[in-house]
């Protein structure tokens, strides 16, 4: 799961340089859900069918080792605020009829990358350390 997260990741790079930040932003939540579901399933859990893993990473913590659990919270946290933009991202707004592509911004894509490197680099750390 983590090598395709890494792939999904360097597509929300590409891009982020095409100008396709809503893209980004959806990208960069496909990465995160792969990445805690591969480091969940390193311990052992099967990872629930569903886009946020973070209450089950929570749940599970203590089957983590410490260098990985102290960063439970904020990598749940970050899991949930991406989980947020996920339709958004990429169907719009459907209420108000606005498009992905005007609802994102430079400043969001740049964010969503920069929790995803911070995801995938706890989880690579976790699952090849």
């Amino acid at each position: 799961m983590l090598k395709r997260a890494i792939i999904i990741l360097d597509e929300a790079k590409s891009l982020r340089s095409k100008g396709a930040w809503n893209l980004v932003v959806r990208r960069c939540q496909e990465a995160v859900e792969l990445a805690l579901k591969g480091a969940l399933v390193s311990v052992g859990i099967q990872p629930p069918r569903v886009h946020d893993v973070g209450p089950t990473l929570k749940e599970h913590s203590e089957k983590f080792p410490p260098e990985f659990r102290q960063y439970i919270p904020q990598l749940a946290s970050i899991s949930r605020a991406l989980r947020a933009e996920r339709e958004l991202s990429f169907y719009g707004d459907e209420e108000s009829g606005m498009p992905p592509e005007a609802l994102y911004t430079s400043d969001d894509a740049d964010d969503a990358l920069k929790k995803a490197e911070f995801v995938l680099e706890k989880c690579q750390n976790l699952l090849e350390g």
